[in-house]
């Protein structure tokens, strides 16, 4: 290590041991998407990763143990950091493993623990190799690689996977030898438009007059909606929301992520990165959704109702988030997972990135085969979807 600094390498098994600041500087730092003045992506702050862990949604017995790296320099201070974690099972990170853990098991090998390198529960785009402001951005990078097939080797473990990258760490990672995969979300990109009416008048005119019917068909139902942030967040609306939450995760996977706690200490922490949009219908609240901004960003994270409305869900979590980012000037909408529906919303199709370290040979060179011709899939089905833009040719 000629000419580089001096290290140390921390494994630490809960944010609580971690300084926040300089978890934070280093997150600031690495969010190279973010706009100037606005933060940083939400989701790898401190206050967020520290909130499920006090909450207990991340723990040992969840299945998510934190093993986060921390590195610090000669003069023991925060140079670098990862949030990771020591896994029993892949649920909750979006980036589906399900068919490699079947493979290696049915020949007699253990798929789990696994070391996940990601933000629990989101899956949203952001940097997870987190390097300080003024540090060197490769020596740091490779020290966290270091640590993680050290960590591979001591829990024996039979992959590391990080996850929702941005481009730049998942090509660095390919270089160090990881697997890289692709897949696709759905954004709404702000064209620096005044009203939703001057969106709309870049649209097609079949998709714009479809859109005005659902909006005009969401207002029909006497529903109304409310944007909460900030010191005007409370337990009540928390309360609310969570009964929303807790239906709609119930019916997807059977229970909920996340706990009631973990609202609480989100709002007391991150309020002002919040945007609940609720839903109110004859004087109460029947629906909602919860969202962050940051960085020049709103991300959709989680929807639920306990009345259905026709079309409500598309005016809370499209229509509502596009208003938002108009009014606040943001600079798109990232709607979270899935979605093929959103394009006819006017949001497009942009890439995500994770790379994946899988230690037995065999896997290694099949799931090597069958991420080719996956990428392969992706590419030209985000290329078709590209060809139907429901913008004007005009303005796309």
């Amino acid at each position: 290590m000629s000419g580089q600094e001096q290290i140390q390498v921390h494994i630490e098994p809960s944010m609580s041991a971690i300084d926040a600041d300089g978890w934070n500087a280093c997150a600031q730092a690495s969010d190279i998407t973010a706009r100037p003045g606005t933060g940083f992506n939400p989701f790898i702050s401190y206050e967020f990763l520290n909130s499920l862990e006090q909450a207990g949604c991340v723990k040992a017995e969840t299945g998510w143990y934190p093993q986060h790296i921390v590195v610090k320099d000669s003069d023991g201070v925060i140079a670098a950091c990862m949030p990771n974690y020591l896994k029993g099972h892949s649920q909750g990170e979006y980036v589906f493993d399900h068919a490699w853990a079947d493979a290696l098991e049915r020949t007699g090998g253990n798929y789990y623990p696994k070391l996940q390198v990601s933000v629990p529960f989101s899956p949203v785009t952001g940097p997870r190799l987190l390097v300080a402001p003024g540090k060197d951005v490769i020596q740091y990078q490779k020290a966290m690689v270091d640590a993680l097939h050290q960590l591979n080797d001591y829990f024996e473990t039979s992959s590391t996977h990080l996850t929702f990258l941005p481009e730049e760490q998942w090509k660095f990672l390919g270089e160090e030898g990881f697997l890289l995969r692709k897949d696709q979300q759905f954004h709404w990109i702000n064209k620096g438009y005044a009203t939703f009416v001057e969106f709309l008048n870049e649209l097609s005119s079949r998709k714009r007059k479809a859109i005005r019917r659902e909006r005009e068909k969401a207002a029909a139902t006497g529903c109304t909606f409310e944007w909460i942030s900030g010191d005007d967040l409370t337990e009540a609306h928390w309360d609310a929301f969570y009964q929303f939450y807790q239906d709609t995760s119930a019916r997807k996977w059977g229970q909920p992520y996340l706990n009631r706690t973990f609202f609480s200490k989100l709002g007391e922490s991150l309020g002002k990165s919040v945007v609940l949009i609720m839903v109110k219908h004859d004087g109460r609240y029947v629906a909602g959704a919860l969202n962050m901004i940051g960085g020049g960003v709103i991300y959709g994270r989680h929807w639920g109702c306990i009345e259905d409305h026709p079309f409500v869900h598309f005016e809370t979590c499209y229509y509502q988030a596009i208003d938002y980012a108009i009014e606040h000037k943001l600079m798109r909408v990232e709607a979270g997972a899935q979605g093929p529906q959103k394009l006819a919303r006017g949001y497009l199709p942009v890439t995500t990135y994770s790379a994946h370290h899988i230690t037995h040979e065999g896997l290694r060179n099949a799931v090597a085969q069958y991420l080719r011709g996956e990428q392969e899939h992706v590419d030209i089905e985000s290329r078709i979807l590209g060809e139907h833009s429901p913008f004007r040719k005009d303005n796309s």
